[in-house]
C-alpha cells in the first residue's frame, strides 16, 4: 500500500507524536544540566525545537505532498550514491542521540549510587539485547512513563513553590540569553532548528496527517506545547536551587534525577524508585529503539546480507560507536547538538538545491550535488571527530558553528566544483551516463 494512503492523523494526534519525538531524556535532563548554572537561558535547545516546529510550517506540505523520506527523494533524482550519502549522515547523527541515552541512564542510577561507567557499560549491552527483540509497539509504555515523569515535574514546581518562577521564564528568557556567547547562541539554535526541518524523526508523522488542515493545526499545536514544555525543567531547578535543595557538588546531569527522589521522599522510598524509573525505562526505551533504526538504515542499503548474524553484528558495532562517545563525556545538548550540526552542514546544501529545482526553473547537476555531499559529509564528520577529541579547537568559537560552518562551505565548494566538471570537463555522453 502506497504510504499516502496511510493518512489517518488529526490534529491532536499528529501534535502528541510531533512532541513525543523530541520530548525525551535529551530534553529534559540537557535542559535541566544546562540550567544549572544558566538559569532559564538552559532551555535555549528546548525552545529551538519549539521555534524550529513553527519554521515546519513552511516545508510541512511539500513533505506531505512528497511523501518520500529526504534520502529517497535526493536519491531518486541525483543517484543511489547520495540516497546512501545522506541515509549514512542520518545514521551517524543516531550516534550522539543513542550515547545521550547511555550517559543519561548512568547519571540516574548514579542517584542510586551505581557507577558511571560499569552502568554505560551494562547500559549498552541492554540496549543492545532489547534493540533485537520484536518490541516496537512498547513505544506507548515509554512514552507513558514519560508522561508519569511530566506530571512529576509540575508536582514538584507545587512543592517548591515554583509555579512563578515558571510563569515568569518565557518573559526572563530572552534577557537572559545574554550569559551564552553569540557563537554558542548561533551554533545551537542554527543546528537545532534546520535539523526539525530536515529530520526523518518529525517527517515521519507529518506524511501521516489526515488532510492539510490537521497538518498544519498539527504543526502549530506541537510547537506550542513544547514552547511550554521547554521552560518546565528550568524552572524546576532554579525552584530547587531556590529551596536549597541540591548539594553543593552536584553535577549537572543528575540535577533531575535528584529533584525526582528527593520529591518521592528519596531513593529508599516506593514513590521516589517509581520516579526515578519514570526517568530510566524510557532511557532503555529510546536507546534500543534508536539502535534499531541505526542497524535498519545500515541493512536496507544492502552494504551486508539481512541475516541475524548481521543484524547482532551491525548493532553491536553501533552501540559500540556510541558507547565510545558516551565514554567521551560532554555536556548532554552540546553532544546531541554537534552531532545533528554535522548532518545539516552536509545536508542542507544539496536540500536546499533540491528544493530550488521544484521552485524555480534552475538546471541542476547531478554530478555537483554529489560532489556537495561527499564533501560538506566528509569535511562535517572530520570536524566532529576533532571536536569530540579535541573540544577546545574551535575556529568560530563553537562546536555546533564550526561543525555546520565548515561543512556547509565546503558543500557549497563541492557543488560549484562538481558543476565546473559537469560543464566544461566531461564529454556530453558521459554526463548523461551519470
Amino acid at each position: 500500500m502506497n504510504k499516502s494512503e496511510n493518512r489517518r492523523l488529526d490534529a491532536f494526534s499528529l501534535a502528541a507524536l510531533l512532541v513525543s519525538a523530541h520530548y525525551g531524556l535529551g530534553f529534559i535532563l540537557g535542559t535541566a544540566e544546562k540550567s544549572l548554572s544558566l538559569g532559564v537561558a538552559g532551555s535555549l535547545y528546548a525552545v529551538c525545537l519549539g521555534l524550529g516546529t513553527i519554521a515546519l510550517l513552511g516545508l510541512a506540505k511539500f513533505y506531505w505532498t512528497q511523501v518520500e523520506q529526504i534520502w529517497t527523494l535526493l536519491g531518486d533524482r541525483y543517484g543511489r550514491e547520495v540516497k546512501i550519502g545522506v541515509g549514512l549522515m542520518s545514521w551517524s547523527s543516531l550516534i550522539g542521540v543513542e550515547a545521550v541515552q547511555m550517559i543519561s541512564g548512568a547519571f540516574i542510577l548514579k542517584v542510586l549510587g551505581i557507577p558511571i561507567l560499569p552502568s554505560m557499560v551494562a547500559l549498552a549491552i541492554l540496549f543492545t539485547i532489547v534493540s533485537l527483540l520484536p518490541v516496537e509497539k512498547a513505544g506507548f509504555l515509554f512514552r507513558g512513563l514519560l508522561v508519569i515523569n511530566l506530571l512529576a515535574l509540575l508536582y514538584g514546581l507545587w512543592v517548591l513553590h515554583g509555579l512563578p518562577d515558571y510563569l515568569r521564564s518565557p518573559l526572563e528568557f530572552i534577557p537572559s540569553l545574554q550569559q551564552i556567547s553569540p557563537p554558542n547562541l548561533a551554533g545551537i539554535s542554527l543546528s537545532t532548528i534546520l535539523l526539525v526541518l530536515m529530520d526523518m524523526k518529525y517527517q515521519q508523522f507529518v506524511v501521516q496527517a489526515k488532510d492539510v488542515r490537521s497538518l498544519y493545526q498539527g504543526c502549530a499545536l506541537a510547537a506550542i506545547l513544547l514552547l511550554l514544555l521547554a521552560f518546565l525543567p528550568s524552572s524546576v531547578v532554579v525552584a530547587a536551587q531556590n529551596a536549597g535543595i541540591l548539594p553543593p557538588d552536584i553535577d549537572g546531569k543528575e540535577t533531575l534525577p535528584f529533584i525526582l527522589s528527593w520529591i518521592g521522599g528519596g531513593t529508599d522510598k516506593p514513590l521516589g524508585i517509581v520516579l526515578i524509573m519514570s526517568l530510566l525505562v524510557p532511557a532503555l526505551g529510546v536507546g534500543s529503539s534508536i539502535l534499531r533504526v541505526q542497524s535498519k538504515t545500515v541493512l536496507d542499503f544492502n552494504f551486508l546480507p539481512a541475516s541475524k548474524y548481521n543484524r547482532l553484528l551491525v548493532a553491536v558495532a553501533n552501540s559500540l560507536l556510541s558507547l565510545a562517545v558516551a565514554l567521551k563525556g560532554g555536556e548532554i545538548v552540546n553532544l546531541i547538538v554537534s552531532f545533528y550540526a554535522a548532518y545539516v552542514a552536509a545536508v542542507f546544501v544539496p536540500f536546499v538545491t533540491y528544493l530550488c529545482t521544484q521552485t524555480q526553473p534552475y538546471t541542476d547537476s547531478k554530478l555537483s550535488v554529489r560532489f556537495s555531499l561527499l564533501m560538506g559529509s566528509l569535511s562535517a564528520l572530520s570536524i566532529l571527530i576533532l571536536n569530540l577529541i579535541n573540544p577546545k579547537g574551535t575556529a568560530f568559537g563553537s562546536v555546533e558553528l564550526n561543525i555546520m560552518v565548515t561543512g556547509i562551505i565546503f558543500g557549497l565548494l563541492g557543488l560549484l566544483l562538481g558543476y565546473l566538471i559537469d560543464k566544461y570537463m566531461l564529454p556530453s555522453q558521459v554526463r548523461e551516463e551519470i
